[in-house]
């Protein structure tokens, strides 16, 4: 299983979540871990090139990941831009992501200090226009590389910051709407459909054809990507989803520790995805893991307040469950759980040894007992994170082992061994 979607050491130092978020990764039977990754805020929260920035990511994280792991990297600044060919060259990173709305809304809300928390110079700008000279970027280093340039992509977080900061001034005034509510009514699901128009035109401007739009989570988001796809043919849009987004809806008693970005939809969205998904309309299914601790993810004093709670939770080791499990009560087909948990995320991001069970790939498997029914609860995972807002779903599959590159590293509720996990460079040969 190629979890594609993860953010380890974003709200812990990487060093820990490495260790532990990879346990959890090896319990869901994932097998290979791809880590978005910035400078800013959070993270190793200090700015700068990539080029002294990444060796330290690379060194905290040898030895300590129990899947085998890459990242994704996001350029935040003109210097970012010039460096697009060299980490591809250099240090294997084939995927790059653009956070649409963080120019001018926070990543748990409202803000007036985006640059302090991007930590990008007085002379640079974190918008549209950016945005463009990234694609460029990606676009001019994939022309020089033929031979990788099929695996080389840019990734999206679609929502409209201008947009989401109106909303959420109207949101916070209305005093009838709380909790998950409110929070997905602040960020309107046209604001997602907007953002992917945009992400779209301008990758058809700067002829950049691997598109990646990410966590895809209501009707209006899919339905835009779609008809983005008919007007713009010759890009190769492919569409996430979250198994956040499948299994939970704005009613969830897990309240502001479901918050995320984009957030959690009223029930009619969920179901929306489902169809979409089982149509063959989004091409893979990811967790979004953020490990995010209670104490981090909301002070006590603020329990009940959505706005003050932090964005982003862990489930790696529910994303094979629960997907096995809600995807056959929807008459899922197993073959259909595969290409989008393994081979539509490996093949997109360069991971040429993973993603099938064949001759020349790596023996990554995972066994799961279809029929075995259980309920989450967030004391049986290894995931430092300590409470989940999956807690009390009940299951009918369990990942029961969970092989790398043909080693026992889960079985029957435990992690096996020492952290053998190795570094992913993409594409890998």
């Amino acid at each position: 299983v190629v979890d594609a979607h993860m953010h380890s050491g974003i709200y812990s130092p990487l060093g820990e979540d490495a260790v532990s978020e990879s346990k959890a990764a090896a319990m869901g039977g994932v097998t290979s871990s791809l880590n978005y990754f910035r400078t800013g805020q959070y993270y190793l929260n200090k700015g700068g090139p990539y080029k002294k920035f990444y060796p330290e990511v690379l060194k905290t994280s040898k030895g300590r990941f129990h899947v085998d792991y890459g990242f994704h990297l996001a350029p935040m600044d003109s210097v970012h831009n010039g460096e697009i060919e060299m980490l591809i060259e250099k240090f294997g990173v084939a995927s790059f992501k653009i956070f649409m709305f963080y120019g001018s809304h926070g990543l748990h809300g409202a803000s007036d200090s985006q640059r302090d928390f991007l930590m990008i110079g007085k002379d640079e700008r974190y918008d549209y226009a950016h945005f463009e000279f990234v694609m460029r970027a990606i676009q001019a280093a994939r022309e020089k590389m033929p031979e990788r340039a099929a695996q080389i992509s840019l990734s999206l977080h679609c929502e409209t910051a201008e947009i989401m900061t109106a909303y959420t001034k109207i949101i916070q005034k209305d005093k009838s709407m709380k909790g998950l509510a409110a929070y997905s009514a602040s960020r309107p699901q046209h604001s997602e459909g907007l953002a992917v128009f945009i992400a779209s035109y301008l990758a058809n401007e700067t002829a950049l054809p691997n598109i990646n739009l990410l966590h895809l989570s209501s009707r209006k988001a899919v339905q835009a990507a779609i008809m983005m796809s008919d007007i713009f043919p010759h890009i190769d849009f492919k569409r996430e989803v979250t198994i956040g987004h499948l299994m939970l809806d704005i009613t969830s008693k897990a309240a502001e520790l479901a918050k995320v970005n984009p957030p959690i939809r009223p029930r009619e969205d969920v179901e929306f995805l489902w169809d979409a998904l089982l149509a063959g309309e989004l091409d893979w299914v990811v967790s979004d893991h953020a490990c995010c601790r209670h104490e981090m993810k909301i002070p006590k004093h603020y329990f009940g307040n959505i706005w003050m709670a932090k964005s982003g939770f862990g489930g790696t080791e529910y994303l094979l469950p629960a997907l096995v499990s809600e995807g056959t009560r929807r008459g899922m087909g197993y073959n259909h759980m595969a290409r989008v948990t393994s081979w539509n995320p490996a093949q997109r991001y360069g991971l040429n040894s993973k993603g099938d069970i064949d001759v020349g790939f790596d023996a990554d498997i995972a066994l799961v007992d279809p029929a075995k029914t259980w309920t989450i609860s967030a004391k049986g995972s290894p995931s430092t994170q300590g409470y989940t807002p999956f807690e009390g779903l009940e299951l009918s599959a369990r990942v029961e082992e969970t092989f790398l590159r043909g080693q026992l590293i889960y079985q029957d509720g435990n992690v096996i061994g020492k952290p053998i996990g190795e570094y992913l460079f993409r594409p890998t040969a």
